[in-house]
């Protein structure tokens, strides 16, 4: 039994490694490798209205495969022979329906929608993650690169 444990453990703790290195950044302070050398363009403006909003999570098949995985795990550690195999199968459709939701949920962010009212005179809004703190009145930079759009004090 303490075996079974063992290994439930072991899976989780992988799990949750891999479901944090899946996680990519949407912050205004996160540049891609590609992204490093190019030149951007600079717009200033001030800040209209700041919204918090959430990102959702990734959804990849790393949290179902895995959540399968601990499920099927799970599963026949319940009764014999076809008894424990059935157990296994819905274990593992079970924990992979379980896994992308959970990955879902714990790679999703807190961010801010911001609205900035540009130098010409136009209205912009641009989301990302929640790491830096704008307030309506705020002079800000936006600086655009290869169609991606950060906010900047």
């Amino acid at each position: 039994m303490k075996h079974h444990y063992l290994i439930k453990t072991t899976f989780i703790l992988i799990i949750a490694g891999l479901l944090n290195a899946c996680a990519s950044s949407n912050s205004g302070d996160v540049y891609s490798r590609d992204e490093a050398r190019k030149v951007q363009t600079i717009r200033k403006g001030v800040v209209e209205s700041v919204r918090t909003v959430k990102l959702e999570g990734t959804k990849t098949p790393v949290g179902t495969a895995a959540g399968a995985v601990i499920g099927g795990v799970a599963g026949s550690t319940v009764g014999d022979g076809k008894g424990s195999a059935i157990a296994a199968v819905i274990g593992a459709v079970a924990g992979g329906l379980l896994g992308s939701a959970a990955e879902e949920g714990l790679t999703r962010k807190d961010a801010l929608e911001i609205t900035v009212k540009l130098d010409n005179g136009s209205l912009v809004a641009i989301v990302q993650e929640a790491t830096e703190k704008f307030a309506p009145g705020d002079t800000v930079r936006l600086i655009d690169s290869g169609g991606i759009t950060r906010v900047s004090h």
